[in-house]
């Protein structure tokens, strides 16, 4: 199994604030995660406000915790909310189920990781999240709607 390196989590997490910025969306924090769910890169940018960086990484770690993206877990939690809130319970209120935690997977479909991105809308957070994994040469897995 692949690992994901810091060089690429440094690219993830640079590509997409360039993105962020580009676009001028709102201050935005970012984390990055490899497969055991360990903080492999993470950034808050001036002005987000207190707690971006926990819901970047509920909606990174509840990715990696269901193996879905989170645009996924949103619609289960649409659809099954009990599960999604008991799941939120297993680990430990760690998982955002809204769009903008997107799985990573190497050239083979291997999970290797995932990102988590929150400040602006979902739509907006997943797309930065989806430039910086393709700008590391991986493949973002946001989930299905």
């Amino acid at each position: 199994m692949s690992e994901l390196s810091l060089a690429a989590a440094q690219t993830i997490l640079a590509t997409a604030l360039e993105q962020c910025r580009a676009g001028n969306f709102k201050p935005m924090a970012v984390v990055v995660l490899d497969a055991r769910g360990a903080v492999k890169a993470a950034a808050s940018e001036d002005g987000t406000s207190l707690k971006r960086f926990e819901i970047a990484h509920g909606k990174a770690y509840g990715a990696l915790s269901l193996g879905m993206g989170s645009r996924s877990i949103f619609k289960r939690a649409k659809e099954q909310a009990f599960f999604v809130g008991a799941v939120s319970h297993v680990v430990g209120g760690a998982l955002v189920p809204v769009p903008g935690g997107v799985l990573i997977r190497d050239g083979q479909g291997a999970l290797v990781g995932a990102v988590g991105i929150s400040g602006d809308t979902s739509e907006n957070d997943e797309a930065a999240a989806l430039a910086g994994i393709a700008a590391a040469g991986l493949a973002g897995d946001p989930g299905a709607d």
